[in-house]
């Protein structure tokens, strides 16, 4: 089949961030990730698909060509499907156990890794800076690979839920206190910061603890780790000692 106008248009217009928050959608693609999606709580909206055997099921499946995938995929060498599912509404803040929050991470490879390792470590809520990339944006859907389907993502301000959580917050910052060697509790925030400047310094000054990773290398002149790669080191030591 084609696509009408009005699809296309759709589409085309779920590339950017206001058009996914003023219609509620947004765009996945790949067989993987899409039936992660379809087995998951998100509602679909529409399937497209060049193979239509393995969505005989769902309804709002439309069987198209090839040339026509590619024109609405986002991707470099296109899958097979895509898929056009709704946003789901905002979870309540948590504020028990160990809490990610992350203040302007800006690029979307970070931001899909870092949802990624939040699934893998059983950290079920992810609290984003209003500033922080958009968690639908094609490119961290795809990095997710399916991960956003079980981690709660919240955007707010996240300067007056510091200042209301009860649970001790944890900055990370070069320099202070190797993280080896801390006491890390079972419940706490730990917030992590833009991949260029760092906790904006606002934000530093309501946490109660700092911690950082240190340095092995004899030269020790490499200026710091990607965002995501220290993510993934520190919400392992948590998880270690808890």
């Amino acid at each position: 089949m084609s696509l009408s106008k009005n699809q296309f248009k759709l589409i085309t217009s779920l590339k950017q961030k206001k058009y996914r928050l003023k219609h509620h959608l947004f765009i996945a693609e790949g067989t993987k990730v899409v039936d992660e999606f379809l087995h998951s709580n998100f509602e679909l909206d529409q399937l497209f698909c060049v193979d239509s055997s393995p969505y005989s099921n769902i309804e709002n499946c439309y069987l198209v060509s090839d040339a026509i995938l590619k024109k609405i995929s986002t991707l470099k060498t296109p899958n097979n499907v895509v898929a056009i599912f709704k946003i789901p509404k905002v979870q309540k803040l948590k504020n028990d156990g160990l809490i990610l929050v992350l203040d302007g991470v800006n690029d979307p490879g970070n931001l899909g890794t870092i949802i990624r390792l939040c699934d893998w470590f059983g950290v079920d809520q992810l609290i984003c800076s209003e500033n922080t990339v958009d968690c639908y944006n094609t490119k961290v859907v795809q990095a997710t690979m399916g991960s956003l389907t079980r981690v709660s993502i919240v955007y707010t301000a996240i300067e007056n839920y510091l200042k209301n959580t009860q649970l001790p917050i944890f900055a990370t910052l070069m320099g202070s206190e190797n993280v080896y060697k801390s006491n890390l509790p079972k419940s706490g925030v730990l917030v992590m910061g833009n991949e260029a400047n760092g906790i904006s310094e606002q934000i530093l000054n309501l946490t109660n603890n700092a911690i950082s990773i240190p340095r092995f290398g004899n030269l020790q002149q490499t200026e710091s780790l990607n965002v995501a790669t220290a993510t993934a080191i520190l919400l392992s030591e948590f998880k270690r000692l808890t």
